[in-house]
């Protein structure tokens, strides 16, 4: 469902906007075209936020302070903004920056100016959906059996370099289960303390859950080249 976003001062323009907008799809589509003011539906934050995650484009109806008080003034009396809250509003309004995603598209319009309705056409119905990243893609696995492999395969790693140090000397290459790579060991003579290997670990672990696989046949693999890198 496209949305078409309408923002601007009090008595800016935006409800004649939409209407312009609302006439030119019925008569060039066979849509139909819902107008929803601030009025006519109570919507809370997580609304809100729903809305924003659709296709949508935003119009902004720019005009000066005091061109919108006089367009206030000259409404029907019962549907004028009293001056004080006229202003308040006006003050309060953040306007939108095309360079910020979130409000892109933008189309902003002068009083005079005439709406690109083929533009916002174009930008709500041929716009491409933004490639996926992390955190729109879901995570292979349950999060739950993720984290469980995750542990596991990592901690049985450790304890086979931690049981191979007993007969192992430097140079060595140590095989660890599920994975085709080896520990190599510097030739210092120097063995690597289960405190140090904890420590990778742990920072494995929270490096995975940031980029996690598919394929947790590879976490074996992985993790071993961590700790090559790390242990040389």
């Amino acid at each position: 469902m496209p949305l078409i976003v309408m923002c601007g001062f009090p008595s800016s323009g935006k409800t004649r906007r939409a209407e312009e907008l609302k006439v030119y799809f019925e008569q060039t589509s066979k849509l139909k075209v819902h107008i929803v003011g601030e009025t006519s539906l109570a919507v809370d934050k997580n609304s809100v936020y729903n809305l924003f995650c659709l296709f949508c484009c935003q119009v902004y109806c720019l005009t000066s302070h005091e061109q919108s008080s006089t367009w206030n003034s000259s409404r029907d009396a019962t549907e004028q903004y009293n001056q004080d809250i006229c202003d308040a509003l006006v003050l309060r309004f953040e306007a939108p920056d095309s360079r910020n995603r979130w409000d892109s598209p933008l189309f902003t319009i002068l009083q005079d100016d005439t709406l690109p309705f083929e533009a916002i056409s174009d930008a709500l119905f041929k716009r491409k959906a933004p490639p996926p990243n992390q955190s729109t893609q879901s995570q292979p696995l349950s999060s739950a059996n993720f984290l469980y492999e995750l542990d596991k395969i990592t901690q049985d790693v450790l304890m086979a370099i931690f049981n191979s140090q007993k007969t192992s000397v430097p140079g060595d290459l140590i095989a660890v289960p599920g994975a085709t790579e080896k520990i190599s060991f510097s030739e210092n003579g120097m063995c690597v303390n289960m405190a140090e290997l904890r420590k990778l670990r742990r920072q494995f672990i929270s490096y995975t859950k940031m980029h996690p696989t598919d394929k947790t046949g590879q976490i074996s693999n992985m993790f071993v080249q961590y700790l090559n890198k790390s242990l040389h």
